[in-house]
């Protein structure tokens, strides 16, 4: 065991934030660390790693034992490039390098005495520099850089020049490289592109050490973790494998807690009644027993209700008209900044009723094809055109639709001046806005309770075509979870970018990936997209050493018709599909129908009757059978 917390408390004033928590880490176990924001999470890291005294309860840590921290925010300051201060990790190896070179030196130089003793210097530190991997010191580098985003162009780009999020990557690849007996991550993948968590995911499940991993990521979690630690309350409870095995598993606790707490109840309000109809008696021996069940009553512990998932925040989105079939059409894109072309023809459309994500690496122009679509930039060449009554909703990543100067309140009321102020504030309230807090500034506000303000006006613009940017952002697991839901009953269309793959796996019924300046499409969600991922951008997507590998035969680019054609192929598979579905559950049902028709007396007994039941179960059998082979087929496809 490396890691013990032991009936951990810690309050703030009157608040208690950790109460009685208690877990373990095993060596090599992943462990992940979720709860709603504020629940104290960050708080534990800190008390683990002897920032910050508990109350009570200690944090026992077996001996010799190394400890590494990834916060969220980085204030890194170096006059190193991003090779330099990732290398100055295997410092140990390099001095050893040269310790080594020093010696071959001396060797040439050495009288025989002298020399026997150097070569054994010689051997000892080659066998340590090799059991320390150190001929592959500087390609491991290389390797945990390029894994966490980094091109070789960047490798020689200062410290000083880089954004919070590039620092943020630079101490990652540190820590991994300094490979402690235990990680301690804080949301590590915040500034990681989809292809960077993927390698990130790869390197921890094999990580010879524990990781225990604070996340909002719960499609990473699912690939990397073995337990989940909850804190709900201030209390912790464990759960063994992975975040989807936990949610499971949560929900029936909660189920079971949820009964235990109204059984009591019930129990209670028996106990309660039956107290008062024997002291309505007025006898002295009812009343004796009437005592005798209050007794009993004051030494029930009583339980407490758990929280259901129903106190979190409330979205409920409704379109108030209709549009056409056409929402949006974007024909031959094209959009460049500072002399680098993002991409030059990029031509797509949307259907009425698509949940389509937008995905693609950063840098690649995901936000700006949205700002495209909003006017809020304009296009070097081509057109996005909307269909008739089509009305945009528009979430922004960074909250430029907010009024930094404006009160909470004042947003939503100058936003929809129609509305009262009650309406206003029960709007807010289902996004846990309540009190004075309606009152609080914009400016004031964390980038997650932001997301909430925007959340809200989103809400009440009653928009039929919704255009989110990283709408997960800053959001908790519960909240996600939630919007999740919202979105999945909403009737209008939606186009989405976000990192987020447990979202897009839930939500997304189309998948658009910008990749080497073009649109690749996958008619599913992002579980059908990694399936069809290598195969779909080799073919439609490839990339510049792609196409000069493949024997000098260069790869057409497909034209906008040819796209459109292979598009509405892909929908007629899927209503194809679906259709078939449907017809097999229908006959499936009325063969089930006839057998029950046919184990009835007076039926089994009626030749006439049992005959025409019998040819139409032998049409069914038929008709199944053909439309099984045609479910193989469209679902091949």
């Amino acid at each position: 065991m490396l890691l013990t917390c032991q009936n951990i408390q810690k309050s703030f004033g009157e608040k208690t934030i950790l109460d009685q928590v208690s877990f373990h880490i095993e060596e090599r176990e992943k462990t992940a660390l979720i709860g709603c924001n504020g629940a104290g999470k960050t708080t534990l890291l800190r008390i683990i790693r002897r920032e910050l005294e508990p109350d009570s309860g200690q944090v026992v840590m077996a001996k010799g034992i190394s400890m590494g921290y990834l916060a969220q925010h980085q204030d890194m300051h170096s006059s190193r490039t991003i090779y330099q201060e990732v290398l100055k990790e295997k410092q140990y190896l390099l001095d050893m390098e040269e310790k080594m070179r020093q010696t071959e030196l001396a060797m040439k130089r050495a009288d025989e005495k002298t020399l026997e003793k150097l070569m054994d210097t010689y051997s000892s530190l080659t066998q340590q520099f090799e059991l320390n991997n150190g001929y592959a010191c500087q390609s491991e580098v290389t390797g945990v850089l390029k894994g966490l985003g980094f091109a070789e162009d960047d490798f020689h780009k200062s410290i000083t020049t880089l954004s919070g999020g590039e620092k943020t990557r630079v101490s990652l690849a540190c820590l991994l490289l300094n490979k402690p007996d235990i990680l301690l991550l804080d949301e590590p993948t915040n500034h990681l592109d989809m292809d960077a968590i993927v390698w990130l995911e790869t390197y921890l499940s094999n990580y010879p050490g524990a990781v225990l991993i604070v996340s909002h990521d719960r499609y990473f979690l699912d690939k990397v973790v073995t337990r989940v630690v909850e804190l709900e309350q201030g209390k912790s409870m464990t759960f063994a494998g992975n975040y989807s095995s936990f949610s499971q598993k949560k929900a029936q606790v909660r189920e079971a807690q949820y009964k235990a707490w109204q059984n009591q109840q019930q129990e209670i309000q028996h106990q309660e009644e039956v107290i008062a109809k024997l002291k309505s008696f007025n006898r002295e021996k009812s009343i004796r027993r009437a005592e005798s069940r209050e007794k009993q009553l004051d030494k029930m512990v009583l339980l407490e209700k758990p929280v259901m998932e129903t106190d979190a925040m409330h979205i409920r989105l409704t379109p108030r008209i209709t549009s056409g079939n056409d929402v949006l059409l974007v024909q031959e894109l094209a959009k460049s900044f500072d002399g680098r072309a993002l991409f030059t023809d990029l031509s797509f459309e949307i259907k009425r009723g698509e949940r389509v994500a937008l995905i693609g690496n950063n840098g690649t122009g995901k936000t700006t094809i949205l700002k495209l679509i909003n006017g809020l930039l304009a296009p070097d060449r081509g057109t996005c055109s909307l269909g008739t009554q089509v009305q945009i909703g528009y979430y922004d990543q960074e909250h430029h639709v907010l009024h930094m100067e404006k009160t909470i309140f004042e947003e939503l009321s100058d936003a929809y001046p129609t509305l009262t102020n009650t309406q206003i504030r029960n709007v807010l309230a289902a996004f846990l806005f309540t009190g004075d807090d309606v009152f609080q500034s914009i400016s004031s506000l964390s980038g997650g309770e932001r997301g909430r303000v925007s959340l809200a006006k989103l809400m009440l613009s009653e928009a039929n075509f919704l255009i989110l940017d990283e709408p997960t952002n800053h959001l908790d697991i519960i909240s996600r979870e939630i919007l999740e839901d919202a979105l999945n009953n909403y009737t209008g269309t939606l186009l989405y970018v976000s990192h987020d793959r447990y979202f897009i796996n839930r939500t997304a019924t189309r998948i658009l990936d910008l990749t080497n300046q073009s649109l690749v499409n996958y008619m599913g969600n992002y579980d059908y997209y990694m399936e069809k991922r290598e195969e779909l951008t080799a073919r439609y997507a490839p990339s510049q050493e792609a196409e000069e590998t493949s024997q000098g035969i260069s790869q057409e680019k497909l034209t906008w018709q040819q796209k459109k054609e292979e598009q509405a192929r892909q929908r007629k598979r899927a209503n194809d599909l679906k259709k078939t579905e449907a017809r097999i559950d229908e006959l499936e049902g009325r063969n089930e129908q006839i057998n029950l028709l046919l184990s009835q007396p007076e039926i089994a007994t009626d030749p006439e009757q049992c005959g025409q039941l019998s040819l139409e179960q032998a049409d069914i059998q038929q008709e199944l059978e053909n439309l099984y082979e045609l479910w193989e087929q469209l679902a091949e496809d």
